[in-house]
């Protein structure tokens, strides 16, 4: 049921504001992201909605402090830096930001992307999340990417000389990729001298190009025993490198975590604006339009791109945290939880599960904080309905 737009009480804890750009130069065959692709963008139009829907949250959020914004899409590279730059001020002129605030763009690493990444460091982006997804041509055009990997290792080295922090992103477990395939592979990105890698495995998501193939039975899924041992592998060359994983799929030097996705996975407030963008504020859950046509129109009738604003009751925050925190390596506080729930602890997890889970290596109790070790993160689907019972 949706209700009123609500005002947040003011927080000590800094919240953090995700910027949807929702648009592609091509949809990828992996990808179920509210990507789209369109023949023309009305900039001014889109940089005027996206400022109204800034506005909005900006007033239901007043007085806090923001610690990172992230532009996430899509692909917001393709935005006018001038739209970053007015989206940052704007920000800036009704938050209070944090020192030293972390402020994310997406990025393809195309050359013309690359080319605009200086006035995007000059707008205020500080840090840039480079999707090469892989250092093989084969595997790009496999995986329907428009660069090679000469063009995207040339847009990393121009993003290195650029931005404070880099990260990019390199997709394991395709068909046909042996350990020998992604041990060069891997070990060629962590000779590259970013702080922070992701490293996903293909999943065939619905939807896609991908699950119309797989269904057709044109492309093989890679067999789950032989990812796992790609991720096994994935966690030691990582730790040895000095990136071990802070969470499931991300790694990092200490220090160099993603500020942003830390506010997720520790369950803080956000603000999500643009198409089909969430938020969490105040105990409420915030939904836009997905479509960019309906967002767009919904911004010029309102004010604002929401679709929905769920009061989210004690329970549903509480599975929420469980479940976001959990794939953080340093796991969760139970009694933060518990209060968050309004609950006890025993309603929130089976501690039956949690003991024999743990004797089998897989999780790890430590007074109120529970962590998914290592080899239980390789389970992590099956193990969260075991424990999590709110």
């Amino acid at each position: 049921m949706s209700s009123p737009p609500s005002r947040s009480a003011p927080s000590s804890e800094p919240m953090a504001l995700y910027v949807h750009w929702p648009f592609c130069v091509s949809k990828c065959p992996y990808c179920d992201f509210n990507s789209h692709v369109r023949a023309e963008i009305d900039n001014a139009a889109w940089r005027d909605a996206l400022l109204s829907d800034l506005a909005h949250e900006a007033a239901l959020n007043e007085r806090r402090v923001l610690g990172s914004i992230f532009f996430g899409g899509g692909t917001p590279s393709l935005m006018p830096p001038a739209i970053v730059s007015a989206l940052i001020d704007a920000a800036a002129r009704r938050w209070t930001l944090a020192p030293g605030i972390e402020i994310t763009l997406e990025a393809n690493p195309s050359s013309v992307e690359a080319a605009r990444f200086a006035d995007l460091a000059a707008a205020g982006v500080n840090r840039v999340s480079l999707g090469l997804q892989s250092l093989e041509d084969e595997a790009l055009h496999f995986l329907g990417r428009a660069h090679d990997v000469r063009e995207g290792l040339a847009a990393l080295d121009v993003a290195q000389s650029v931005f404070d922090r880099v990260n990019f992103d390199l997709i394991y477990a395709r068909p046909g990729q042996s350990e020998t395939d992604w041990e060069a592979e891997l070990a060629r990105g962590l000779s590259l001298g970013t702080g922070h890698l992701s490293l996903y495995q293909l999943t065939i998501e619905p939807g896609t190009r991908f699950a119309t193939l797989a269904a057709q039975g044109k492309l093989t899924p890679a067999d789950p025993d032989h990812g796992a041992t790609l991720y096994e592998m994935t966690q030691a060359m990582t730790q040895a490198a000095g990136l071990p994983a802070y969470e499931i799929s991300n790694h990092a030097r200490p220090g160099e975590e993603s500020r942003h996705n830390l506010t997720y996975w520790r369950y803080g407030d956000y603000a999500g604006i643009g198409p089909g963008a969430h938020g969490r504020r105040a105990g409420m859950a915030t939904l836009r339009h997905r479509k960019p046509e309906n967002w767009i129109s919904a911004v010029s009738r309102n004010g604002h791109g929401l679709q929905s604003e769920e009061v989210l009751d004690a329970a549903s925050k509480g599975r929420e945290a469980l479940l976001m925190g959990l794939r953080l390596a340093e796991g969760v506080d139970l009694d933060r939880i518990a209060r968050l729930a309004e609950r006890q602890v025993e309603q929130l997890v089976d501690e039956g599960a949690i003991a024999r889970l743990a004797a089998l290596g897989l999780l790890r109790r430590e007074g109120p904080r529970l962590r998914v070790t290592p080899a239980g993160m390789l389970l992590l689907d099956a193990i969260l309905p075991e424990i999590v019972t709110v």
